[in-house]
């Protein structure tokens, strides 16, 4: 079954464009965070960022970037938040690749808040070294 995002790109939803090549498509969210929200997805329907060719995902930042200067420029947005859900743990909702670009403004009260954790004694060091690359 196709996703809402695939069903974007062929015409079959109707969305507020932005930017459109043959790689990627940015939209307006129609349940934004703050006026503004756009989306910027990858028109190959990968469904998490590690499926995605690095061209590709350097593309979907570009994109982001000149979105970001925008909403700065024509909005005012006094920060964004640049956000990519990946997987369903993380609140992806859509299994589609997209990066939200999420205009902020002081006071806005929108920010994200994770629950911070802390490593044991030792701890930091084992997962460094999992994690090496």
């Amino acid at each position: 079954m196709a996703t809402v995002f695939e069903m974007i790109v062929k015409g079959e939803i109707p969305s507020v464009k932005l930017y459109e090549d043959d790689d990627v498509i940015a939209i307006l969210d129609i349940n934004p965070v703050n006026k503004g929200h756009s989306l910027v997805i990858s028109k190959q329907p990968y469904p998490v960022f590690t499926d995605c060719p690095a061209a590709v995902l350097d593309h979907m930042m570009e994109i982001a970037r000149r979105i970001d200067l925008k909403l700065r420029a024509e909005l005012g947005a006094e920060g964004t938040n640049i956000m990519i859900n990946n997987g369903p743990a993380s609140g992806q909702e859509v299994p589609h690749l997209h990066i939200h670009v999420i205009p902020r403004y002081k006071g806005d009260g929108k920010t994200p808040v994770f629950n911070k954790t802390s490593y044991d004694e030792g701890e930091a060091a084992l997962y460094g070294r999992k994690l090496a690359l």
